[in-house]
């Protein structure tokens, strides 16, 4: 089974500059969304980071997605990755937790 985390996106750099890397990240956020790995993302309030709601194989596969984001590529966030075990959760989210299970 795919491993639950939490990824905490930290802005490194003044919020002018995240906002111009901003539609790549987003972008690239589409190929996690499109590979079935991710659930949610956006931004925290205040506006100093993001959130995002992910499963991958394991951490090492998540740190690979990670480094390739453009965010990180134009070392305007950092990624903190928190992972954790979901053993309650609501009915929609059955198909999620359970694609590609290993």
């Amino acid at each position: 089974m795919k491993k639950m985390f939490i990824c905490k996106v930290n802005y490194t750099k003044p919020f002018s500059k995240v906002e111009e890397v901003l539609p790549q990240h987003r972008e690239y956020l589409k190929i996690g969304y499109n590979s079935g790995n991710l659930l949610a993302s956006g931004p925290r309030n205040p506006k100093d980071g993001g959130l995002i709601i992910a499963h991958f194989d394991d951490k090492k596969e998540l740190l690979e997605f990670a480094k390739n984001d453009p965010f990180c590529l134009n070392d305007v966030a950092e990624y903190e990755i928190i992972e954790f075990e979901a053993v309650l959760y609501a009915k929609c989210l059955e198909v999620f937790l359970n694609m590609n299970k290993k």
